[in-house]
Parts: structure tokens; sequence; C-alpha cells
């Protein structure tokens, strides 16, 4: 396998214990790890930067107010439910619509109040939560997916990762929901992931279950060729998540609100490697431009997005 392995190399594919050792921690302080872990604290800390987020409906932190949550149930048609320290979509609960008294999943499931205040029992208790300590429950707005994104995702809302080093965007991905991801935009859930080339907004190939395919499992239409709106703005709030945070390594997760335009998400201060299948690039050596140029001149977020544009164009 020693040809598999130089190849790799020859590639400049970053594999995990490479991005632990050379990119989380030494670029990652982990004082600075409850910002991006904790999303309550990530949300306060973008609204603090006038960065566009998803509207907090309520966080509810102790058993007592699952019962007081219900008039925000009742008073919005729809919102969804995440936990605050959650990580890989667990435990999210999306309500597009109400009826008879029943609340409607993205899966179409109808499901009671009870239902729902179970949901956060098991939030609180920690049943989500990185390392399975108590947690707190975020209702929180809904995406509203525009339209481009309409034929080529099963029922969720599809998200776009960039993962930056020190405010330089490095490479992006939209993660595109199917009927295996139970409609949530997760990879290790079942979800699509498709390159986006950084210079022009416009998706390339894709990624599913690992292996390289050109068109949505579920609709079968093509994935590549979309040209993502706003998506200078996309890159303008990835790179100043930099500054915002103080992580030099980060995966930025954002969305496309047909109202309200891009948002940010959530962060990741140890973003996952399939972002190079997706792009059939390795990472590494756009990581290595990146540091030589650091090290020359300290730049703004405008000059470090040229620079991620004019470097790292498919």
């Amino acid at each position: 396998m020693w040809w598999l392995a130089n190849r790799l190399k020859e590639r400049g594919v970053l594999g995990i214990n490479r991005r632990n050792a050379d990119y989380v921690q030494r670029y990652n302080d982990r004082k600075l790890y409850p910002l991006v872990d904790n999303k309550i604290l990530t949300k306060t800390l973008a609204q603090e930067h006038d960065m566009a987020v998803p509207e907090l409906y309520a966080a509810v932190s102790a058993e007592h107010e699952i019962r007081d949550i219900a008039a925000i149930f009742k008073s919005q048609r729809d919102f969804v439910i995440k936990p605050a320290h959650g990580a890989g979509g667990e435990g999210i609960i999306v309500i597009t619509s109400k009826m008879h008294g029943r609340f409607r999943k993205s899966n179409g499931m109808l499901v009671t109040l009870e239902d729902l205040q179970y949901q956060l029992s098991n939030i609180l208790s920690g049943v989500y939560s990185l390392g399975g300590m108590r947690d707190t429950a975020m209702v929180e707005y809904r995406v509203k997916f525009d339209s481009l994104f309409e034929s080529v995702s099963y029922q969720g809302v599809p998200d776009v990762r960039i993962i930056t080093l020190m405010g330089y965007p490095a490479m992006a991905m939209v993660r595109l929901p199917t009927r295996q991801s139970d409609g949530k935009a997760n990879l290790h859930q079942g979800a699509m992931g498709v390159g986006i080339d950084i210079a022009t907004g416009t998706t390339l190939q894709g990624v599913w279950m690992n292996e390289i395919i050109d068109a949505h499992p579920d609709t079968g239409n093509t994935v590549a060729g979309l040209e993502i709106p706003h998506w200078d703005e996309f890159l303008k709030i990835a790179a100043s998540c930099y500054e915002m945070t103080g992580l030099g390594y980060l995966g930025v997760d954002l969305v496309l609100d047909r109202d309200q335009g891009p948002m940010m998400l959530e962060l990741n201060a140890r973003p996952g490697l399939n972002i190079q299948i997706a792009n059939d690039d390795g990472i590494l050596h756009r990581y290595r431009k990146i540091e030589a140029q650091s090290a020359l001149k300290k730049l703004g977020v405008e000059a470090r997005i040229a620079f991620a544009k004019k470097h790292f164009s498919a």
C-alpha cells in the first residue's frame, strides 16, 4: 500500500492525525473552544459582530422551563430545536408547519407537543451533547432554503461549509440533504457533499457515502454548475470568523435563506476531511500557500479573500 500513501501525499491529501497535530492543535487555543462548541455563545458572539444568524426564540436550560416553552411552540408556525453542545446534527428536530394541534417535521411526520417536550428533556440530559454532559436546548428560526437548491435537495436545508486557515478561505462545499440523511445536511448521516469553486461560487462534483457521483441520489438532478448567489458575502462571513473568535483553523457553516440571504449557522474547530473528496483535491497544498503568505504579511479580510480566489480557483 506504499504506492497509495505516496499518491495521497502527492495530491496533498490531509489525514486526520496530521489535521489534529498540525492544524487543530497548532492554530486553535483550547481555551477558545467554548466559543464554537456552545452554539448559543457562537450566536451571541456573531450578533455582537453584526453577523447575520438565525434568530434564537428561546433557550431551555432546566426541566421546569419545558412546560413554559409550549407558548413559543404555539406562537411560531415553524422552528428548529437543537442542542447547544450537539455535534453532527444529532438531536435536531425541524418543524415546518402545524396541523390539527400537531407539529409537522421536515420528513413529513406529525408529532405532538408532548413529543417535542420529551425531546427537550433528552437534550437537557445530555443525550446528544459532546461528552454526554447536561446541555441547553435551543429553539430558533427555521431557515427557508433558496429555490436554487430545490432540484438537488431532499426536504431539508442545504448548508455551505467553508474551511478557513488564519482567516483565509481554503476550501468549500455545499452539503445537500438526502432521504438517507432524513433531510439533514450532515455527511456522516448520509447527506451529499458537493465541491465549490472558491473563486466563483460554482458547484463542482459530488460525494455521497464516500463515492464520487454527479447527480443527487434522490432527485437525480446534476449537482455541478450551480452558481451560489451572494458568494462574496459567504466568503466575507467565513473569513471574518478568524477575528471574531481568535481561532485560526475553522469550519464555518453557513446557509442561504431565501428572504435574509447568507447567514452563519455554526462553527467547528475540528472540521472534517471529506471536503477534499468533494473538491477532488487535497487541501495541504492550499494550507502551505496560506502559511507562506501569512509569514510574509498580515492581510485583512478582503485581501485574504482575494488571495484565496486567485490561488484556489478550480
